[in-house]
C-alpha cells in the first residue's frame, strides 16, 4: 500500500473536445468528493496547462450538485483547454512551483495523444525534484487513436453522429437523385480512419447498397482514377453516390491530398478542404455538379446525439482515476478494457504514460475489404456496442439546457500571471 497523500487535487482539460468530455470532468469531481481524507480541496485548472502556468484555477468543490451532474450531457470543455506544448525547463518549473504553492497532491488531465505527453512530463518533472505529486491521464479523442486503450471516450459519440446524419443525407438523396447526385461528406481523422469508418454502421444490415457507398480512409493511398471510376460505377445502379472522406488522406507517395503549410502548436499541419478537392476531381471528370458536407466542429459537440454508452465509460474513466491516484499509481493513463464475451462490458485498466504518449493507433486493415472503400463484419462488431443507448438532454424553450461552471477563481499565491 502506499503512503497516503494529504492536500488538493487539480484537474484540467485539453486538445480538441468532445461531447462527453465533461463527463470524464464530473467523474473526476463526484469520486474526489468521496476521498475528503486525502483529499482537501478539488480544482479546475482553465485552459489546460496554459492556463495553469498562469494560476487560473476555479474550486470545483463549490459547484451545485445540479451543474455537477449537468456537466454529464453538456459538451464542449467546461474548464476551457489549449493546444500548448511545454517547451522550456522555466515552464516545468513554475508549474511545480504553482503546484506547491496550492498544495496540489493529485493531477489528473484530460486529454489526447499529445496532452499525455504533458502529462508524462509533468510526472517525470516532480519526480526529478522529489515532488510528492500523483499524475493520472484521461483518455480523450474522437480520433479513437490512443494505443492500448480499447477505444477513447468521445469516439462512440462521434460516430453516432456521424452514422445518423449518413442516414438523414440518404434519405434526402434517394428523394432528390436521378443517377446524378454525388455527395461527399468531410470526417475529422488526421492520421487515422476511425472516425471516417463509423460512417459504415449507417448501413442497414442486409443492405450493402446502402449509402454511404465509399469510405476513404488515411491507412489507404488514394487513387483519383480509380476513385472516379467507383463514381460513375456507383452511379449506374443508384439514384446517388455518397462518399465518406477523413481529412487526412493521403496519396500513393503517403502526402496529404489537401493540406496547408500552418502547423498547430505542436507541428501538426492543418488539415482541411479534402471534400473539394475530390470535389474537383468528380466534376471536371464527369461534369456532375458534386455536394460537399464538412461536419467540422459539428461533429465533436453534438451532445444531442451522443452515444450513452460513450457517455457512461467516460464518466467510468474519471472514477478511476481518482481512485488509481488514491492507490499510490502515477506516471498512467487509465484504459478502457473490453471483456471477451459475446455481451458487450468494459473494465478500466492502467497503461504507463511512456506507452502513450504521441503513439498513434491506426485503423487495422483486416478490417477493410479488398476493394479499400467499405468495411467489415470485423469493424461492424467493434464500432456497434459504442454507439448503444440515447443521452437524455433536457431542454427548456424548444433548446437544450447545458451547464456552465460558476467560475469561483481561487487566489493566486505566486504574484502575477506569466506571460505563456
Amino acid at each position: 500500500m502506499s503512503e497516503s497523500l494529504t492536500g488538493n487535487c487539480l484537474v484540467a482539460q485539453s486538445g480538441g473536445p468532445t461531447s462527453v468530455i465533461n463527463s470524464t470532468l464530473a467523474g473526476v469531481i463526484t469520486e474526489a468528493l468521496k476521498h475528503e481524507d486525502e483529499i482537501n480541496e478539488i480544482y479546475g485548472g482553465l485552459n489546460g496547462v496554459q492556463g495553469i502556468l498562469n494560476e487560473e484555477f476555479v474550486n470545483l468543490a463549490e459547484e451545485s450538485q445540479l451543474t455537477v451532474r449537468g456537466l454529464r450531457y453538456t459538451p464542449g470543455p467546461a474548464l476551457g483547454s489549449c493546444r500548448f506544448k511545454l517547451k522550456k525547463q522555466e515552464d516545468y518549473d513554475r508549474l511545480l512551483k504553482i503546484f506547491e504553492a496550492h498544495d496540489i497532491k493529485y493531477f489528473f488531465y484530460i486529454g489526447g495523444n499529445d496532452s499525455q505527453d504533458t502529462s508524462l512530463k509533468i510526472h517525470e518533472a516532480a519526480l526529478a525534484k522529489g515532488l510528492p505529486l500523483r499524475v493520472i491521464g484521461l483518455p480523450k479523442t474522437v480520433d479513437n487513436d490512443l494505443p492500448i486503450t480499447d477505444h477513447c471516450p468521445g469516439y462512440g459519440s462521434v460516430i453516432k453522429y456521424i452514422a445518423t446524419t449518413v442516414r438523414e443525407l440518404a434519405c434526402d438523396h434517394q428523394g432528390m437523385g436521378n443517377h446524378d447526385i454525388v455527395s461527399i461528406v468531410e470526417v475529422m481523422g488526421r492520421s487515422a480512419g476511425w472516425i471516417a469508418a463509423g460512417a459504415s454502421l449507417a448501413k442497414r444490415k442486409d443492405h450493402p447498397h446502402d449509402a454511404p457507398h465509399m469510405i476513404l480512409l488515411p491507412e489507404v493511398a488514394f487513387n483519383p482514377a480509380k476513385f472516379v471510376a467507383e463514381v460513375q460505377n456507383v452511379l449506374k445502379s443508384e439514384k446517388f453516390c455518397m462518399i465518406v472522406v477523413g481529412e487526412g488522406l493521403v496519396d500513393e507517395n503517403g502526402n496529404y491530398v489537401s493540406a496547408s503549410a500552418k502547423l498547430d502548436a505542436f507541428g501538426h499541419p492543418a488539415l482541411g478542404g479534402t471534400a473539394d478537392y475530390l470535389q474537383g476531381l468528380i466534376e471536371e471528370a464527369t461534369g456532375i455538379k458534386a455536394k460537399t458536407t464538412k461536419l467540422g466542429y459539428a461533429q465533436r459537440c453534438a451532445a444531442h446525439c451522443s452515444s450513452k454508452t460513450d457517455n457512461d465509460e467516460a464518466f467510468l474513466t474519471g472514477v478511476a482515476a481518482v481512485q488509481a491516484a488514491m492507490k499510490g499509481e502515477s506516471g498512467k493513463m487509465v484504459t478502457l478494457l473490453r471483456a471477451d464475451t459475446n455481451e458487450y462490458k468494459i473494465e478500466t485498466g492502467l497503461a504507463d504514460l511512456k506507452e502513450i504518449a504521441n503513439q498513434v493507433k491506426a485503423f487495422p486493415l483486416q478490417w477493410v475489404n479488398e476493394d479499400g472503400i467499405s468495411l467489415n463484419y470485423q469493424f461492424n462488431k467493434y464500432a456497434a456496442a459504442l454507439i448503444n443507448g440515447e443521452v437524455q438532454v433536457p431542454f427548456e424553450n424548444g433548446l437544450p439546457n447545458f451547464v456552465r461552471i460558476s467560475n469561483s477563481r481561487v487566489e493566486k499565491k505566486l504574484g502575477e500571471a506569466q506571460a505563456v
